[in-house]
């Protein structure tokens, strides 16, 4: 099997645009969850989001065509900017059917239906967009990187709800792996903060509705959780091999060296709360290139802050690693950026490289009492220095689905 590595990275975040931006706010524990300001909430039980701010979609997208993405595939495409320019890619350098993408979202382009449905309601069918079908699908995020940069290898989505961004770079390092592609430009992105999806979320009670205090809303397994913060935002990466790395004489920012996926087969939306399934995709990430346990150091947890999912995590995290969890550096990014669906692993990942080559872990914000079952070492409130040699990156997605990339410092 080829060695994979990450060469490029970009990331799209309600902390900051850009990894650079991105990792200073990991450093600060800075929040990003704010009052919604994206439609009208006064009707809304939940009034508060993660959302980006000051974002121009023409930093990666010719201004006559910004019409035509949906906001999710903007995101893509500024983070695929910035991706494939840190890598130094060009189609030039290879056989443009040796570079594929996959990029992932949970829920695709909500922001176009829901806007083309008022449309047709209020001034009938013939006032909807033409383009309202391919800014909503999901694939179209890959589809218009491909178009933007000429890649002519596989294209194409993976939808796992907020699984999606993991699989689609472990689907990625697998095609690198066993040679079918050279390159891959990979991720998630998801913009999903929207009047419904938020009603729809809310309706479930998956939702925090401290509304009061937006910033202390998100609280991963503090014992005052009480529902995730949703959140939107983009993390794309161009993975390559060895040999392609080596041969365009580009530096690593990190390799990826493990990728698991399982399916809990326990309940539409929750976990199982012995974390079994989690506990499977771990396993298989370690066994993948037999990587000892007790090298990792570090996981970025799926830790979305609610009353279930927490304990499940933790109980797949201490079944995995036995006595090493009391070792483990644990956190989780949502505390800071909310969930982002479908790009919440994809920036998971991202998170954990920046912490890698800054020499950090960032905090867990919002924990001040640990809740039951969570009783591992999660970074409170503060930034910690400290070298990661190996992190595993964790996410979770209703009906039961699981990944879990394991990612090595270089």
């Amino acid at each position: 099997m080829n060695r994979v590595f990450v060469t490029g990275m970009g990331v799209v975040s309600p902390i900051g645009l850009g990894s650079e931006a991105f990792e200073t706010s990991l450093r600060q524990g800075k929040s990003g969850v704010a009052l919604l300001t994206n439609f009208d909430a006064s009707r809304h039980a939940v009034k508060i989001a993660a959302e980006v701010k000051n974002f121009d979609p023409s930093m990666a997208i010719p201004k006559k065509d910004v019409r035509r993405h949906d906001r999710y595939s903007q995101f893509s495409m500024v983070a695929a900017k910035e991706a494939i320019e840190e890598a130094k890619l060009s189609v030039d350098q290879f056989d443009p059917h040796r570079i594929g993408v996959i990029v992932a979202t949970g829920i695709g382009g909500i922001h176009s239906y829901e806007t083309e449905y008022e449309v047709m309601a209020k001034s009938g069918p013939n006032r909807v967009s033409p383009f309202l079908v391919p800014m909503m699908i999901c694939n179209i995020a890959s589809g218009y990187i491909t178009m933007a940069y000429g890649f002519k290898g596989p294209s194409f989505s993976v939808v796992s709800a907020c699984a999606s961004g993991l699989h689609a770079i472990g689907e990625s390092f697998l095609k690198l792996s066993f040679g079918l592609v050279d390159v891959m430009v990979c991720g998630g992105t998801e913009s999903a903060v929207t009047s419904l999806t938020v009603a729809g979320f809310s309706q479930m009670k998956a939702l925090s509705t401290r509304n009061n205090e937006p910033e202390r809303a998100s609280r991963p397994f503090d014992r005052d959780r009480d529902g995730f913060v949703m959140g939107e935002g983009a993390g794309i990466f161009v993975l390559e091999t060895e040999e392609s790395m080596q041969r365009r004489g580009v530096k690593p920012l990190a390799e990826i060296v493990g990728y698991g996926a399982s399916a809990d087969a326990h309940h539409l939306t929750a976990p199982d709360p012995e974390g079994e399934g989690a506990r499977f995709a771990m396993g298989q990430a370690l066994s993948m290139n037999k990587v000892p346990l007790e090298r990792v150091d570090y996981v970025n947890a799926h830790g979305t802050s609610t009353p279930i999912g927490d304990p499940a995590e933790c109980n797949a995290i201490k079944k995995t690693f036995g006595l090493h969890a009391s070792k483990l550096v644990v956190n989780s990014t949502k505390s800071m950026i909310g969930h982002l669906l479908g790009a919440a692993g994809a920036v998971g990942v991202a998170a954990t490289i920046r912490q890698m080559r800054g020499g950090f872990v960032h905090p867990t914000v919002n924990l001040e009492n640990p809740g039951e079952g969570c009783d591992l070492d999660f970074v409170p409130q503060k930034a910690r220095e400290q070298r990661i040699s190996y992190g595993m990156v964790n996410s979770f997605g209703f009906g039961g689905q699981n990944a879990s990339i394991l990612v090595k410092n270089i």
